[in-house]
């Protein structure tokens, strides 16, 4: 593995910029160099119940036609998903491939966007790969093991994501002594049991589940010590979109939580977030792209003024 030779504490920017290893990446037909640059995942949902859209995109055509404006809008990822990860009846494998492939091959077939699929499942993991996702958003922390093993066996990218709950079965009052040092720990275990299981670690990416099994007070100390997870050396995800403990810290609906999620994400990209996962995609490329030209990672441009 390579360590990433950019500035890896404040003493030149002011900013929190992690070490990195494998800081590069070649995901699908595109390549990152997360040591410089921030990636938009954007989140597209054919579930008649999502938690922020409530069925916009279920329907097949609109969910095609939502990714596509996603990629030409700028994002670097689409991330799709065909079960909410909120408490509810088990979504069967079989009914959330029928519900997600058809927009992975529709996808990949006119566009280079990075696609990733948001599954526990390993038949749906392994099918979507076959059909062109490059990346397997596991929100459960790699609960099925198999999954693992569908991931090694190809060139895709795992997500691992810290949950405490087995998939969608509640867990009410989650409690931590000591948050992001519990979420580093589970973290690092699942890493380790990924590469066991053959995943090479530079197709690993880690996310602490800003909201997943934690109430929003424990969200926000999470976020405020988000260092100790994006310094552990793996890019780090935050998904941090119109989530509710961004509506609990505004008293926000759903539908008014655009720039608490715009400041939630570009906080955590200053914390060494390296991908965030939005449902606003053109305010959130905006919001991106200018906080990585205040880090220095991009020229503006058209510079004009004062010269």
């Amino acid at each position: 593995m390579t360590t990433s030779e950019s500035p890896t504490d404040t003493t030149t920017s002011g900013f929190f910029l992690p070490v990195l290893t494998d800081p590069v990446r070649r995901i699908g037909a595109r390549t990152f160099d997360f040591s410089r640059q921030v990636a938009v995942m954007a989140i597209i949902n054919r579930t008649p119940d999502s938690f922020f859209d409530q069925g916009a995109t279920f329907a097949l055509d609109a969910a095609v036609d939502a990714a596509l404006r996603a990629a030409e809008d700028g994002a670097d990822w689409i991330d799709i998903g065909g079960a909410k990860f909120a408490p509810g009846p088990e979504i069967p494998a079989a009914e959330e491939l029928d519900r997600v492939l058809p927009v992975v091959e529709a996808v990949a077939a006119r566009s280079d966007v990075v696609i990733s699929v948001d599954t526990f499942w390993p038949e749906v993991a392994a099918a979507c790969i076959a059909a062109g996702a490059s990346v397997v958003n596991d929100t459960t922390g790699i609960h099925h093991p198999e999954l693992a093993d569908v991931v090694a066996a190809s060139d895709a990218t795992l997500v691992i994501t810290h949950s405490l709950a087995e998939p969608r079965k509640p867990h009410p009052k989650p409690h931590y002594d000591d948050i992001a040092g519990e979420i580093a720990g589970f973290l690092l275990d699942r890493v380790a049991f990924a590469i066991d299981h053959g995943v090479r670690p530079d197709r690993i990416i880690i996310d602490p589940g800003h909201d997943l099994n934690k109430n929003t007070v424990q969200t926000l100390e999470l976020t405020r010590r988000l260092t100790e997870i994006t310094s552990l050396g793996y890019p780090t995800l935050a998904a941090v979109s119109n989530k509710d403990f961004i509506g609990e810290s505004l008293d926000a609906p759903k539908e008014e939580r655009l720039e608490g999620s715009l400041a939630a994400a570009t906080a955590c990209i200053l914390l060494g977030a390296r991908v965030v996962r939005m449902h606003n995609v053109r305010e959130s490329i905006a919001a991106v792209r200018m906080t990585e030209a205040i880090l220095g990672f991009r020229d503006p441009i058209n510079p004009r003024h004062n010269l």
